[in-house]
Formats: C-alpha cells, sequence, structure tokens
C-alpha cells in the first residue's frame, strides 16, 4: 500500500502526544509561557484543543468516528491521556482498513477538497506543531522534556543510557 508510511507515522506521533503530556505534573496544566499573555495555551488547552481538534478532522475529513465525547468528563492529565490514547488507537485500527483508493479520494478540507493523504500529512504537521509548544512549555517551567526525535539535553542521547562504551568510542 502507497501510503502506509503515513499509518506508521500516525502511529508514533500518537505515542509521541502522550508521552509530552505524562511529562506535565497536574499542577503544571493551567500554567501559560507568558502568565499575562492569553495568547500562549496551558499544557490543559492544548490537550484538549488536540482531543477535540483531532475528533473533528477524523470524523468530518476522514469520515472515522470513534463514538463518544472527544473530551473526558474530567479534565485532569490522566483523564486526558487515556481519552486520547484510547480514541487515537481506534482511529489507527480504522486506517489501518484504508486502501489506496480511500487516501487518493478527495474530500473538503475545510472549504478546499484535498486528497486524505494530503490532509493527513496536514494532520500531523498540526500535531507536530503543537507538540513542540508543549516542550517548549515543559522548559518553561523547568520540567524534563525527553526524546521525540533525538537526543536532548535533558537525556543526553539515547545512545548514553544504552552502551556508554560507544559514547567513549565516539569520541576517540
Amino acid at each position: 500500500m502507497r501510503y502506509q508510511f503515513l499509518i506508521d507515522t500516525y502511529e508514533t506521533e500518537r505515542i509521541k502526544v502522550v508521552s509530552v503530556w505524562s511529562m506535565f505534573h497536574e499542577d503544571d496544566l493551567d500554567v501559560r509561557p507568558h502568565a499575562t499573555d492569553t495568547r500562549g495555551r496551558s499544557a490543559r488547552e492544548h490537550m484538549e484543543h488536540q482531543c477535540i481538534g483531532e475528533n473533528n478532522w477524523f470524523r468530518e475529513m476522514f469520515g472515522i468516528d470513534v463514538g463518544g465525547p472527544p473530551l473526558p468528563s474530567s479534565k485532569t492529565r490522566a483523564a486526558l491521556v487515556e481519552r486520547y490514547a484510547e480514541d487515537s488507537l481506534k482511529r489507527l485500527a480504522a486506517l489501518r482498513e484504508k486502501d489506496d483508493a480511500w487516501w487518493e479520494a478527495e474530500v473538503k478540507f475545510f472549504d478546499v477538497p484535498r486528497s486524505r493523504a494530503w490532509i493527513m500529512v496536514r494532520r500531523i504537521a498540526h500535531t507536530a506543531h503543537h507538540r513542540g509548544q508543549q516542550m517548549t512549555l515543559l522548559r518553561v517551567i523547568n520540567r524534563d522534556v525527553f526524546s521525540n526525535y533525538g537526543p536532548t539535553a535533558d537525556t543526553e542521547g539515547v545512545v548514553r543510557y544504552l552502551d556508554p562504551a560507544s559514547v567513549k568510542r565516539a569520541e576517540e
């Protein structure tokens, strides 16, 4: 299938979202990047935006409805993580059933016709954009930020934890 890479990418993106959300503490959720600037979303607002936005995109543009409300009744970190993880897993399962013709079909992207493959690229980019904002917020509030794409200053690189001898070899 030509579009398997989109399914594979969505699969890893949903794991990255849950990973970043898990780095916040409950009392971090309403902190903003700058206390007096309401344009910068809090972590909770990002989580709610992701749950609602992804639900709407999948339902309206992909025809995939996982049922139930996009937000949990309790908007705690754990409940938001659980809802997103559960719903995105259902979406992933539905995507795995789609063929090339489904991905190539044009549907409305807001008010413009686009292929579902094009829309999925935009969905993934949108998610990555907000994940970057959330990772920046983690730094602002002095929380650890673990690797999403490769080594970070917080993890000192995965290789250091897996094989310290390889670090020594690389430095020689």
